[in-house]
């Protein structure tokens, strides 16, 4: 999530390496609410692979009267259940949208071909350093690794993204042949970066409202009207741009994890209420898959989380990975609360975000010699290096009603310049965006702001590009700063400019707003899967703006924003690199490949913190911090397959006939299917009873080399024994697979006050593949 939008919205972007997808929609006549109507997904399975390669129009056509032929039969006439019908997902996805009342929506849910039926849901939206960071290249020459240079920079991979310079296609030769997407020709120019731009609308405009009224040129243009889609799509592939700078701060070359990946959009949310809606977000999952994308980063999510085949999301990574597509997601910002991580669907790759060892710092300085540190990015200083009268925003209120508590907030004309005029002003987060503030500030006269984040906050700052001189603080700094201000007779201040730090210890620290584990659809399985830089990211934000035009005309063709959303498409454009190296590993093993050599320490060689630099632990990180040089060699991998996927849906109660719906053929449950046996490459336990055991499986393939011999090592968590058997492994060819057990037993008969943690690692003395565990013990 993108903490210039705001903490609690959950930010989430589709990326493909290669192409750059943009979720959007476009109008269509509004439909009444009345009489309790909304929009409705009917989700009915997948067709057959051999359907969605050679399907012709008339097959398509076939399969839209069907869905109008099972809708007639609840609405009783054919041109109602056309009428009522917004899309037929005709390709890969099985299913129609339609606006239908609660009643009707039940009677549907009823029929044998119908795998579930749910509302039209909002999804919410969720650098020139930090592959540095992540040491892609050489930290004082600027030089690529081994591994960039391997995967020749993600060249021809196609990079999908759904919600300038970066994506020029100079020196690209031509469009992949494979790519069977199109542009639409509504407000860019696709090139041969830029391989593919379209729109999905039908959705939000089946939801009426009048904000829609001035919204034309966004709700029928691919364009990004909000800067976050290109944000995210040059993090992933944006090509390499000298001397790329954020108000003047930040310079460097900024580049994308696949700059030399082919991109495409496939937009879905827009600035108006109500978009990002499943149906079109699902329209735009069956034209990426149909188009021929390599991987889909998805910054997209929910505040709820729903079963998998009641969510939009889930549904559309189902059939992307089905059709062989990698689908990394962001994995929210709800946190630091457990339980809030979203996206939580085994097939798909669930990012944390977490900060990386560049800091941009700004001080504000009391008369008392109290200098506390904080965040801006603006471009203007003081006039003169001088302590200046400092004031709160409450004390410079004028007459009107709530007058006190507006000026405290530096709301739009809540300001008296006379009180203000010549003053350091100090005003409190909330209600208002922190750039509006600080206009306000501005146009009533004051020198410079201090932005005291409120308690809801904490210690969350942002690095803004204010109109004058400002030091955005957390919470506790901020209190202190109106305890001097209300104790102190003339209270002065001065605000520094803003100074870049590289090589920061500790890093990473996981975001406070990064969402946290357990996984509460599936809590055998771990999530989140990982964690990447998400922290003050650089990346291209061409023609958008940072606040209302209105308020502030400025455009930025560069961007420091935060959250998973841009942790996200790091992962994404490792993803496109990996695909390039190993174009016929699963999206399964290639994920397995960035779980088990990531990193569970900081650039001190400490344990990763959290943001109250406590020790994280693996709901925070998942496997760890992203190691993208480690990646290309593995040693070992859990692969899975859509039938390991399938034995996980009938263990969580699918039954064959609900099966045959989404698979090409008649799927055979197991007798005895368990979701702890999923070969998923972290372990979760979450209920093992004092004095009790409990046994899971697993399967490695050697992708290392041949012959291999790897021995397990065990790190227990507290008061759980640990066991492998057998305890090594013998590989005698490339692509050999071995089975393992892990054998966990509660050590005694109490009750653990939370999840303990440790881990398995296999190693033959080059490569070590770690997998996390976390287990709960409850009483017996």
């Amino acid at each position: 999530m993108t903490t210039m939008i705001g903490r609690r919205r959950l930010v989430f972007h589709l990326c493909l390496i290669s192409l750059l997808l943009f979720l959007s929609s476009s109008a269509l006549p509004s439909v009444s609410a009345a009489a309790g109507r909304r929009h409705y997904i009917v989700y009915m399975g997948g067709h057959s692979s051999l359907h969605s390669s050679s399907a012709t129009e008339a097959d398509l056509h076939a399969i839209t009267n069907s869905h109008h032929a099972i809708l007639a039969t609840y609405l009783g006439d054919i041109e109602r259940a056309r009428e009522a019908i917004r899309y037929s997902y005709t390709r890969h996805i099985n299913g129609f949208t339609a606006i239908l009342n609660e009643g009707e929506a039940a009677q549907i849910a009823k029929h044998p071909g119908v795998v579930s039926v749910f509302p039209d849901r909002r999804k919410k939206l969720q650098t020139t350093h930090s592959w540095n960071f992540m040491l892609m290249e050489n930290q004082f020459t600027d030089k690529a690794t081994a591994f960039w240079k391997e995967a020749k920079f993600g060249q021809d991979v196609i990079i999908a993204n759904i919600d300038g310079e970066s994506f020029s296609d100079e020196g690209y030769g031509p469009v992949p042949s494979r790519w069977k997407g199109t542009c639409a020709k509504a407000g860019i120019r696709c090139n041969r970066k830029l391989i593919g731009a379209r729109y999905f609308n039908k959705g939000v405009l089946a939801v009426p409202t009048d904000a829609k009224a001035g919204a034309h040129a966004d709700l029928y243009s691919v364009r990004d009207f909000g800067g976050h889609g290109t944000h995210t799509l040059s993090t992933a592939a944006g090509n390499f741009v000298p001397g790329a700078n954020f108000s003047g701060a930040a310079l460097g070359v900024a580049k994308g994890g696949a700059p030399r990946a082919r991109v495409a959009s496939y937009k879905t949310c827009f600035n108006v209420p109500d978009s990002c809606l499943e149906s079109d977000v699902l329209a735009a999952f069956e034209a990426a898959i149909s188009d021929g994308v390599d991987v889909l980063s998805v910054s997209l999510g929910d505040d709820i989380n729903y079963d998998y085949f009641a969510d939009g999301l889930a549904i559309g990574a189902f059939h992307a990975v089905r059709a062989g597509i990698t689908v990394v997601a962001a994995g929210g910002n709800a946190g630091p609360g457990l339980g809030t991580v979203s996206n939580l669907a085994p097939w798909m790759f669930t990012v944390a975000a977490s900060t990386m060892d560049r800091s941009f710092e700004t001080y504000a300085e009391l008369r008392n010699g109290l200098r506390i540190k904080g965040a801006s990015m603006t471009e203007a200083l003081l006039p003169v290096r001088k302590f200046y009268p400092l004031i709160s925003a409450a004390e410079a209120a004028g007459l009107r009603p709530n007058a006190t508590r507006d000026a405290l907030l530096c709301k739009p004309g809540s300001l008296d310049p006379a009180k203000v005029k010549g003053k350091v002003v100090a005003c409190l987060r909330g209600d208002t965006s922190r750039l509006s503030k600080s206009n306000e500030t501005a146009k009533a006269g004051a020198v410079g702001m201090i932005l005291c984040n409120d308690k809801s906050n904490g210690d969350e700052i942002s690095p803004d590009p204010h109109f004058i001189p400002t030091v955005q603080i957390g919470y506790k700094d901020g209190l202190k700063v109106f305890k001097y201000i209300n104790g102190t007779k003339n209270p002065e201040a001065y605000i520094t400019g803003t100074f870049s730090r590289v090589n920061v210890k500790p890093a990473p620290v996981m975001a406070d707003f990064s969402s946290k584990g357990p996984n509460t659809i599936a809590p055998y399985v771990l999530k989140p899967d990982i964690t990447a830089p998400g922290v003050n990211i650089i990346a291209a934000y061409t023609e958008a703006k940072p606040t209302d035009p209105s308020e502030d005309p400025r455009k930025f063709p560069y961007n420091i924003l935060s959250g998973t959303s841009m942790s996200c498409p790091h992962v994404s454009g490792v993803f496109g690199l990996l695909r390039a190296v190993y174009p016929h590993w699963s999206p399964s093993a290639i994920r397995s490949a960035i779980m088990t050599t990531a990193r569970t320490r900081d650039n001190a060689r400490n344990p990763i913190l959290d943001s109250t630099l406590e020790k994280a632990t693996p709901f925070s990180y998942g496997s760890g911090h992203i190691r993208p040089n480690r990646a290309m060699d593995p040693g070992l991998v859990y692969d899975l397959s859509v039938s390991d996927y399938l034995d996980f849906l009938c263990a969580r109660g699918y039954n064959k006939t609900l099966l045959k719906l989404f698979s090409d053929a008649p799927h055979e449950c197991p007798k005895h299917a368990r979701i702890m046996d999923l070969n998923y490459p972290s372990i979760a336990v979450p209920k093992l009873k004092g004095g009790s055991s409990i046994t899971m499986t697993r399967k490695v393939k050697n992708v290392g080399k041949s012959p291999a011999r790897y021995a397990v090592r065990i790190k227990e968590p507290k008061g759980v024994s640990v066991s492998v058997k057998p305890n090594v492994l013998k590989f005698n060819k490339l692509g050999e697979e071995k089975k393992f057990k892990v054998i966990l037993k509660a050590k005694w008969n109490g009750t653990a006050d939370d999840y303990v943690f440790g881990g398995i690692t296999w190693t033959d003395g080059i490569h070590y593949v770690r997998s996390p565990i976390a287990v709960y013990v409850v009483t017996a």
